[in-house]
């Protein structure tokens, strides 16, 4: 049974069968069944690999997506669109001010890119990041800074 918003991939002896247990020795990969995975699982995933960037946050707080405020340790809003095996990441992050953000979401790419890959055993094709907020990350949200 194949749930909306989920994807079946399956497991080899080299992605993960540590068992050990099975004397037979004629074991079929098809007859070991299938790991259901789904999206919301690899959008958190990517979002978690984003939020532990020192230079990324996400954005907290409000209602329907007004009132919401900048958040360096808010996880980043990701989505994904499976296609088989085969994803497209999409991720919505804030920075801090001053960054070289050509090589921030360069580097933050690469990263999301390859730990999803090693986590999840996805193929990670594309990876998209809008930058929606910079913050200097000195003052909290309301408050105005004195110069």
């Amino acid at each position: 049974m194949n749930t909306q918003g989920a994807r079946a991939l399956s497991m080899t002896a080299a992605d993960g069968d540590v068992s050990g247990d099975d004397d037979s020795g004629d074991d079929d990969v098809g007859s070991r069944g299938r790991t259901v995975l789904a999206d919301k699982v690899i959008e958190k995933i990517a979002g978690q690999v984003a939020s532990d960037e020192s230079s990324a946050g996400g954005s907290s707080g409000g209602f329907l997506g007004m009132g919401t405020h900048a958040d360096m340790s808010a996880r980043p809003k990701a989505s994904v669109e499976l296609t088989g095996n085969i994803a497209t990441l999409s991720v919505e992050v804030g920075m801090l001010y001053p960054v070289p953000l050509r090589r921030a979401t360069e580097e933050l790419r690469q990263r999301i890119r390859a730990r999803v890959t090693e986590l999840t055993g996805v193929e990670v094709r594309q990876v998209d990041i809008k930058v929606s907020w910079l913050t200097t990350g000195e003052a909290s949200p309301g408050r105005r800074r004195l110069l």
